[in-house]
């Protein structure tokens, strides 16, 4: 099989503006992604939170392009904790792509990172992240009432966890 995850690369900027251009996409980045430069930016910023320990993220890769995110983010030693989330290209979704790219993500900060319990939240209007997130092992925990605001309108989200010993 090929190789599903790397590490994000300067060069990919293009790909990480043209993600960002697309539907909906925009909530994904921490901050606009608007120019090349701006996409640059944001690899650099991945790979200090990956120095600092705070986050891991990586390209997932279809066919050897990057058309997805992936990530372990809010990782806390003390209680052995990160945050899933994940994004896919237009083209790519649909393909089981980011179900398997949770799952490895998941082995990594099991296996790697020593982490204990992953964490992650869908939008209630987004099943095919909860698909995702099922299909990759991890859990309903819960609604969360009024969790995001987009856009002036709030939105509640389903929880799921998943423990290293599931």
């Amino acid at each position: 099989m090929d190789t599903l995850l790397r590490p994000w690369y300067p060069e990919d900027a293009p790909i990480i503006l043209a993600a960002s251009a697309e539907k909906m996409m925009d909530r994904q980045f921490t901050s606009q992604i608007d120019s090349l430069a701006a996409a640059e930016e944001w690899i650099a910023l991945l790979t200090s939170r990956q120095i600092d320990d705070s986050a891991y993220s990586f390209a997932v890769l279809h066919e050897g392009v990057p058309v997805g995110n992936v990530a372990v983010s809010s990782v806390e030693r003390r209680h052995l904790t990160g945050w899933v989330s994940y994004w896919m290209r237009e083209e790519a979704r649909g393909k089981g792509l980011a179900t398997r790219a949770c799952r490895e993500l998941s082995e990594f900060a099991f296996s790697e990172l020593g982490l204990f319990r992953l964490e992650l939240a869908h939008r209630m209007d987004n099943p095919a992240s909860c698909r995702v997130a099922t299909g990759a092992g991890f859990a309903v925990e819960g609604v969360e009432r009024s969790r995001l605001l987009y856009d002036g309108a709030r939105f509640d989200t389903e929880t799921h966890a998943r423990l290293a010993t599931d």
